[in-house]
């Protein structure tokens, strides 16, 4: 038995509980009935104090379950962390996060958080992820290498060349108009790793043999 058929049931039961004190039955008048309003035996009076007692149950459980369903809808709206199909102006999208000394943004489009100051100088691409993994942006651990898809979602293609192809008012700071590498490496040609132009927000393959630059991130997975 479900929850609501519970109540149901409980409050048919006192109901019926009340009616048989009163000694009538529903919709049929007690013996003796006056025409004028007489005084309430104390049968009546004790069936009133039932009647409100379940208008309180009820009105307390119809609260409770607006309150733990209300949690429940919020996350899948607020979780952005599972969902790209917001587009926001620059000003709503990046946040500074102060938790981290103003050294990263939370993108709210992605749920990502990026370093919000990209070293201006290039690395080789041995030495790429272990550059992000071992960084201390904030005073926090966990920074990886962007996949393709992330990294490029930070792209404003509308932005022309020379860049950076960046939404104008964002807060990063330091962005070169240069090639970013990202994790990503294409199974047709697995001696390129893929990266970001941002001088012209365009997603390239680049050859190992020369230095890129990195912008790390953190939360989110990336299996490559």
């Amino acid at each position: 038995m479900n929850r609501r058929q519970f109540q149901a049931v409980t409050v048919g039961t006192l109901v019926l509980g009340g009616l048989l004190l009163t000694g009538g039955k529903p919709g049929v008048a007690t013996a003796g009935a006056q025409s004028t309003t007489p005084s309430p035996t104390p049968q009546q009076a004790q069936l009133r104090q039932i009647m409100d007692k379940i208008d309180q149950v009820l009105a307390a459980t119809k609260s409770n379950s607006a309150a733990a369903e209300s949690p429940k809808s919020n996350s899948v709206e607020e979780n952005d962390t599972t969902r790209w199909d917001q587009v926001l102006p620059a000003a709503q999208r990046f946040v500074v996060l102060m938790a981290f000394n103003n050294e990263a943004v939370l993108d709210k489009e992605t749920g990502l958080v990026w370093e919000r100051s990209p070293q201006t100088a290039g690395v080789s691409a041995a030495t790429a992820r272990l550059g992000c993994a071992n960084k201390a942006i904030g005073g926090r651990k966990g920074w990886r290498l962007p996949s393709l898809p992330e990294l490029a979602s930070l792209v404003d293609p509308s932005v022309a060349s020379p860049g950076p192809a960046l939404s104008s008012g964002h807060p990063f700071t330091n962005v070169q108009s240069a090639n970013y590498w990202s994790a990503s490496v294409p199974a047709e040609n697995p001696t390129l790793i893929l990266g970001v132009g941002f001088n012209n927000g365009v997603a390239l393959g680049l050859n190992k043999a020369f230095d890129q630059r990195i912008w790390c991130v953190r939360g989110g997975t990336n299996a490559e």
